[in-house]
């Protein structure tokens, strides 16, 4: 048992490595399709502010909020190894399908729908209507929910900082307002860097909590998720290292979709569709809800695209995106029940 929890901590930290480069087009497109960057310095500057995001929520917001939620998706009595496994398997699969087709979908509702998909596969080996209980309502619907809200609130907030910021530099000059802006892009990319980490490398620690959490609770020692952190502290930095080095490999078949596909983005435009997304995912961390941050810097970017008309938004793309992120967690959910019962056949 304690091989395959090894095995799961590594497949984490793995899945948390994809993430970042899966997810590292969220915060460096709008800076590199506005040449403030390029594309290396994006994302060292990216990967820096991922790591420092650690100390943010240690010392900052003083817990990992996040994690904790994504440990209580499921109900403990549901938990195993093999369904943390097939869980965390199952996502890497669908991260490595969507990052190569250029589909900016989400890694952390992939990882929830991997993580139920695989617990509801094992509750069949518990008595009728078990799968009901399955799931903790009060921790998935919040994350469920925000599907939607994540990218609403990002394309508002986005909406009216655009209209405030073009407001109050219209009597600036041109040429001299863009290099501010350009400037400001670097401030900006910085803050939604900061909530990325935030936000996404908790949800990795929440995956390894749960697995240690139940291999202590075999050996007779009861522990909740608070009291992990604090005796495997080494697994929160961990987490915001291995997100920040997936975010130093980049990934730019996601950067041309985000960066260039949805809307052309101004310098003026980045500085508010990343500040609108980082105060979204400050927001979420605030009440320790996971959050989609490529939903959220999504919303943002047609937030800032309708700014100038409706038709400014590429719509046909985005319902793309829409479809993709509707199917991630069923799709998440499916592949994760297959792998959990080939798992048990051979494990």
């Amino acid at each position: 048992m304690f091989t395959l929890l090894i095995i799961i901590i590594v497949l984490a930290f793995i899945f948390d490595y994809i993430n970042g480069f899966h997810d590292a087009a969220n915060s460096i497109a709008t800076i590199v399709s506005t040449k403030v960057l390029t594309p290396f310095q994006a994302v060292v500057w990216a990967a820096f502010f991922n790591f420092v995001a650690y100390f943010i929520s240690k010392y900052v917001f003083k817990e990992f909020g996040i994690g904790n939620t994504v440990a209580k998706w499921v109900q403990p009595e549901f938990i195993t190894l093999h369904v943390i496994l097939a869980g965390i398997i199952a996502a890497i699969i669908w991260n490595l399908i969507t990052w190569w087709f250029g589909i900016p979908s989400s890694s952390s509702h992939t990882l929830m729908g991997g993580f139920v998909g695989a617990a509801l596969a094992n509750a069949h080996g518990f008595s009728d209507g078990a799968g009901v209980h399955v799931i903790n309502y009060a921790k998935v619907v919040p994350t469920f929910l925000f599907i939607f809200f994540a990218p609403l609130i990002g394309m508002f907030i986005a909406f009216f900082i655009t209209i405030l910021i073009v407001h109050l530099c219209k009597r600036s000059n041109p040429y001299k307002a863009e290099n501010w802006f350009k400037k400001l892009q670097l401030i900006s990319s910085a803050a939604f860097s900061l909530g990325h980490g935030g936000n996404d490398a908790q949800k990795v620690m929440g995956i390894i909590g749960a697995a240690v959490i139940y291999y202590e609770g075999t050996k007779g020692n009861h522990m909740d998720f608070n009291q992990f952190v604090s005796q495997y502290a080494w697994v929160p930095f961990t987490s915001f290292l291995a997100i920040g080095l997936g975010t130093m490999s980049g990934g730019w078949k996601i950067v041309k979709t985000m960066g260039t596909r949805i809307t052309k983005v101004t310098p003026l435009e980045g500085v508010a569709a990343e500040t609108a997304g980082a105060i979204t995912l400050f927001l979420t961390e605030h009440f320790k809800i996971p959050v989609s941050t490529t939903h959220t810097i999504t919303g943002s970017i047609i937030g800032v695209g309708a700014t100038k008309r409706l038709s400014a938004v590429r719509w046909g793309v985005t319902v793309n995106l829409l479809w993709a992120w509707i199917l991630t967690i069923p799709i998440s959910a499916i592949l994760a029940a297959t792998v959990y019962y080939i798992l048990k056949l051979f494990i």
